[in-house]
């Protein structure tokens, strides 16, 4: 992989860090030579949890799709090795389906990821993930404000919940972030 940017918060990114990033996402180039380019950011939060004090996020822009991670550890190098195993496999289930999906004749899907040109594959590509739908559920869904949908997803004990937003009469999703907080997610109208 040749292009790529590396950006640091509360970091400075020094040469071994840039190397060592230019060695972690090169590794990658034998899963997919179709990786148009690659972003990176480098970030040191103060944060009283320690272990996710470093924090590694990539984007790898890939034909018709995104691939991305995001780690956290206590070591910059650390995070950035996790960061890369994690889109290793990702990139190797990317591939899997597209020459599944080739092996099977199927029409590839212009907007799907899995319309790539073809990649190589490895003894190892085994894996393959083929989503499925196990459980549906419906529910009535009364108008609330994002807090009280909060509330409701707190008291049910999930990570995540839909709700009808008094506001604004759209859908909206409120979640549980990995720092603890609430996100809330709403469509512009």
């Amino acid at each position: 992989m040749h292009i790529y940017k590396l950006a640091g918060r509360n970091v400075e990114v020094t040469e071994a860090l840039k190397d060592y990033v230019q060695n972690k996402l090169t590794r990658l180039d034998r899963y997919s030579s179709q990786i148009t380019d690659a972003r990176v950011t480098l970030t040191v939060r103060d944060v009283r949890d320690a272990a996710r004090r470093n924090r590694v996020e990539v984007q790898l822009n890939v034909p018709h799709g995104i691939i991305r991670a995001e780690e956290h550890h206590a070591d910059m190098y650390a995070a950035i090795d996790h960061a890369s195993d994690v889109l290793e496999r990702q990139l190797r289930k990317f591939k899997t389906r597209y020459l599944k999906q080739r092996e099977d004749g199927t029409e590839l899907d212009v907007a799907s990821p899995m319309s790539a040109p073809p990649l190589e594959v490895s003894a190892d590509d085994v894996s393959e993930f083929l989503p499925e739908i196990v459980r549906q559920k419906s529910f009535e869904m009364r108008p609330m404000t994002p807090e009280d949908a909060a509330a409701q997803m707190e008291a049910l004990g999930h990570d995540f919940y839909v709700f009808l937003s008094a506001r604004s009469g759209g859908c909206g999703v409120v979640y549980r972030r990995k720092d603890g907080h609430y996100g809330l997610i709403e469509p512009k109208v």
